[in-house]
C-alpha cells in the first residue's frame, strides 16, 4: 500500500511548521502499525470492531425499493455499527493507534456528532480523555449526539467563529493539536487534511467495501452495476468505493449535497450547496489541496446543506483525484429530495437513515433507470440524530411522502414544532 502524500495534483501536507514533526511521527506510526502490522495493531483493530463494533455488518436485500425500480437493490448496513454511523470504523482505529503511540489525550471536531460519538464511544472503550470541537450552528441542531457524547465522558467545546459548522470545528481542533502535539492525538473524522490523514482514515473504513464486494458476490453472484455512496469530506464514500476502484464494470456514485442551487452568489459569500466536486475550485483546505468551495478571488466560501454531516466546504484529495480521473463519478441531489428520500426509505424499507445517507437514495429515486441492474447503496448511518430536523424541515415544505404532523402540533398546543 502507498504512502505517497499525494493523489495526483491533490492532498500534500500544507501545515505550520510547529505541526510537522506529529505529521511525521504519525506517518511513522502508520506505515508500522496499519501498513505493516507491526505488534499485532491490526489484528487487534479488526477483534475490537468485531467486538466491540459489531461487524461484520450484513448487506440487506431491499425488496419494496427492488420492485420500485425494477432493478435489484441491496444495502450495506453501517448504519448498524456501534453508535450508528460508519464512523467507528476510523475512530476506534485512531484512538488505538494513538495508544499504540504512547499519546494520553483525544481531541476531535464534528459536526453532525456521529465522528464526535464514534470517538468518544471509542476514547471510552480505550480509556482515554476526550475533547470535541463542535460549531455551535451543529450543537443547536444535533443535541442528540451532544448528550451521547457527554454520557461517554468527553468534554464537548463550543466553536462560535464563522458559521459554527464542521469546517470551523477542524480549525480550531487543528489549533488545539498545534499546542498540544507531544501528549495528544487529533482524531480526524474524514478523508481529509494532511497526509497521512486521508489514507489512514480510507484504510480503516475500508472494511466497508471489503465486506460489500464479498457480500454482493455471494448473495447476487456477481459484482453490482453501480454503487452510491453520499459524499461531504468523503469518509464513508472512500470506504464504499476503495475495494470496487479496480472493477473498471463498476460505476461508482458519490452524491453530493445540492443544498437548495448549485448556482452560486459570491457577494453573500455562502454558497447554497455543500457540492465541492461537482461546483468546486482547486485550493488548499485544512493541510491538503483537494476541490473546494471558493470565488473568484480564493477565498473560502460558507457551505450549505440540510444535512449537518454534509455541510463542509471541502472534500478528500483521493476523492477529488478518482473524480478527475473519470473513476467516480460526482452527482448532487437538493435538500428536498433528500428529505423525501429520508421518509421513502423509513416508510418502504423500515430503515430510518441518517440525512447524510438520504442523499444516495435521493439519486437512487431520481435516476435508477442509468444505474444498471444491480445497485449497492451505502447506509452510512442511522436517523436518529436528524428526526428533529427533519420534522422541523417537513413542516416548512410540501413533500409528498412525508407523514401527517399534526398530532405533534396538537400535543404541543397548536405551537409548532
Amino acid at each position: 500500500m502507498s504512502t505517497d502524500k499525494m493523489f495526483g495534483e491533490y492532498g500534500g501536507q500544507f501545515v505550520p511548521e510547529s505541526l510537522m514533526p506529529a505529521i511525521e511521527e504519525l506517518t511513522d506510526a502508520y506505515e508500522r502499525y496499519v501498513l505493516d502490522n507491526e505488534d499485532g495493531f491490526m489484528d487487534e483493530f479488526r477483534r475490537r470492531i468485531e467486538d466491540f463494533g459489531g461487524r461484520p455488518l450484513p448487506l440487506q436485500h431491499a425488496e419494496s425499493l427492488s420492485e420500485r425500480y425494477d432493478t435489484e437493490v441491496y444495502l450495506k448496513r453501517e448504519d448498524l455499527l456501534h453508535g450508528g454511523a460508519h464512523k467507528l470504523n476510523n475512530a476506534l482505529g485512531q484512538v488505538l493507534l494513538a495508544k499504540y503511540m504512547g499519546k494520553e489525550r483525544i481531541v476531535a471536531e464534528t459536526g453532525a456528532g456521529q465522528h464526535g460519538t464514534a470517538t468518544a464511544m471509542a476514547a471510552a472503550h480505550l480509556d482515554m480523555p476526550c475533547e470535541v470541537y463542535m460549531g455551535e450552528t451543529d450543537i443547536r441542531r444535533q443535541r442528540p449526539n451532544v448528550f451521547r457524547m457527554k454520557i461517554n465522558g468527553a468534554e464537548i467545546t463550543p466553536v462560535t467563529t464563522g458559521r459554527g459548522t464542521l469546517k470551523e470545528a477542524i480549525s480550531e481542533t487543528m489549533r488545539d493539536w498545534a499546542t498540544t502535539v507531544e501528549t495528544t492525538h487529533y482524531v480526524i473524522g474524514s478523508v481529509v487534511g494532511p497526509a497521512p490523514f486521508p489514507r489512514m482514515v480510507r484504510d480503516f473504513q475500508s472494511v466497508i467495501s471489503e465486506e460489500a464486494r464479498e457480500q454482493v458476490q455471494e448473495k447476487a453472484g456477481r459484482l453490482p452495476d453501480a454503487v452510491l455512496a453520499c459524499a461531504g469530506g468523503g469518509s464513508n464514500t472512500m470506504g464504499t468505493f476503495h475495494h470496487f476502484v479496480g472493477d473498471d464494470e463498476v460505476g461508482l456514485y458519490a452524491v453530493e449535497a445540492g443544498g437548495s442551487s448549485l448556482s452560486v452568489d459570491e457577494a453573500e459569500g455562502v454558497a447554497p450547496n455543500s457540492a465541492s466536486l461537482s461546483t468546486g475550485g482547486e485550493g488548499v483546505l485544512h493541510g491538503a489541496r483537494t476541490k473546494l468551495l471558493q470565488d473568484s478571488h480564493g477565498q473560502i466560501m460558507e457551505s450549505h446543506s440540510v444535512s449537518a454531516g454534509l455541510d463542509y466546504a471541502g472534500v478528500g484529495p483521493e476523492l477529488a483525484h478518482l473524480v478527475d480521473e473519470d473513476r467516480v463519478d460526482a452527482v448532487n441531489v437538493d435538500d428536498d429530495a433528500a428529505l423525501e428520500a429520508f421518509h421513502r426509505l423509513s416508510q418502504d424499507e423500515g430503515v430510518i437513515p441518517a440525512l447524510e445517507t438520504a442523499h444516495a437514495f435521493g439519486y437512487l429515486e431520481e435516476h435508477h433507470d442509468d444505474l444498471g441492474d444491480l445497485v449497492v447503496v451505502n447506509v452510512s448511518g442511522r436517523g436518529d440524530k436528524d428526526l428533529e430536523t427533519v420534522l422541523e424541515e417537513t413542516e416548512k415544505r410540501d413533500l409528498d411522502v412525508a407523514p401527517d404532523m399534526s398530532v405533534l402540533r396538537d400535543a404541543a398546543g397548536g405551537g409548532g414544532m
